[in-house]
């Protein structure tokens, strides 16, 4: 009986070792090496500091001055490539690569905003200017209390400097996280403040009202 438990043990022993490198071997088969270059597609010309992301698996890269970029991924994975002022582009590592190794040119399409129109008017004559200021009714103090002003910072559309900024932080925010789980604000006590404050100002009920 006691030969039987140990022949038993061994031959578990056995299958689990095979079974383990089996998994190891399929999960290193799995792995590529996907390098490349990032361009626009107009005229050929580096991107550089274009964002390499995995999809939904929180890892990523940037390109460099060349536009050249090199990550690890596996295969099947999704990769989104992104940069400001060109609409995203999303490739998917195919399954049946036979090495370990893929390459990718990726052109890059700008993307066009369209503006309203301006009208544009002849510069008035000193003349004009002062008939017009003078004639002009420009009621007092208008915008200048604070409920005003924070309706205005609320509605007002951002302009392109401001869009830019805010996408380069929520970008900064995002890639300082990344590996890891954001910070929680329920216990932050700054948080708590801004929020105390913010109640008491009635911020909450002009939103919904």
């Amino acid at each position: 009986m006691r030969h039987f438990i140990q022949y038993l043990s061994i031959a578990l022993l056995l299958c689990f070792v095979q079974r383990a490198s089996a998994q190891m071997g399929v999960k290193k088969d799995t792995v590529v090496q996907l390098y490349g270059v990032v361009m626009t597609a107009d005229s050929l010309q580096a991107i550089p500091g274009a964002s390499v992301i995995v999809e939904d698996k929180g890892r990523g890269t940037l390109t460099n001055d060349q536009g050249v970029f090199s990550i690890v991924v596996l295969k099947g994975d999704k990769v989104r490539f992104s940069v400001v002022g060109f609409k995203d582009k999303i490739i998917d590592i195919p399954d049946n690569i036979p090495g370990n190794q893929y390459s990718v040119i990726q052109l890059m399409v700008t993307d066009t905003a369209y503006l309203p129109a301006t009208i544009i008017k002849a510069r008035p004559t000193r003349a004009q200017f002062e008939r017009d200021f003078v004639n002009t009714d420009i009621p007092a103090r208008q915008n200048t209390n604070e409920a005003t002003r924070r309706i205005l910072l609320a509605t007002l559309p951002a302009d392109g400097r401001e869009a830019v900024n805010m996408q380069f932080r929520q970008q900064a925010v995002k890639y300082s996280y990344l590996g890891q789980q954001p910070p929680i604000n329920l216990l932050n006590p700054m948080a708590w403040a801004d929020f105390i404050q913010a109640w008491k100002r009635g911020d909450f009920r002009k939103k919904s009202e």
